[in-house]
């Protein structure tokens, strides 16, 4: 069986990509999303905390990438009177409901993708 082939179902048929699984994929495998959403498992942060903790990830991208993911509802942000305004950013239940997904999939790198992962086949 080819990795493109899929068992068939019981009525005979081959199984297609579901859409959700494939826009669940999309939305939690785009660039940096897994970091920032792994960074906010641990708590509500300020934005400059999580620049802080991805310093690869530039405040444009972040910012772009908090937006998109409180438009889907996995994150919340808050406002914080000031003086100084702040911003707080934390998980909603859609995006804690990730923790274990995104658990095995760390588990997964560091066994796969990490210095042993050469000498593994």
């Amino acid at each position: 069986m080819t990795a493109h082939e899929q068992p068939a179902g019981e009525d005979g048929a081959r199984g297609n990509c579901c859409p959700l699984y494939h826009e669940a994929v999309e939305l939690v495998g785009r660039r940096w999303t897994g970091a920032i959403l792994h960074v906010l498992m641990d708590g509500p942060l300020r934005f400059t905390e999580i620049a802080q903790a991805i310093p690869e990830l530039s405040d444009r991208l972040l910012s772009e990438r908090m937006k998109e993911l409180e438009r889907r509802g996995m994150v919340k942000r808050t406002v914080i009177d000031g003086p100084p305004l702040r911003v707080r950013y934390e998980l909603s239940r859609m995006g804690r409901e990730l923790e274990p997904a995104l658990a095995e999939l760390q588990t997964w790198g560091r066994r796969w993708l990490g210095d042993r992962a050469a000498t593994q086949t």
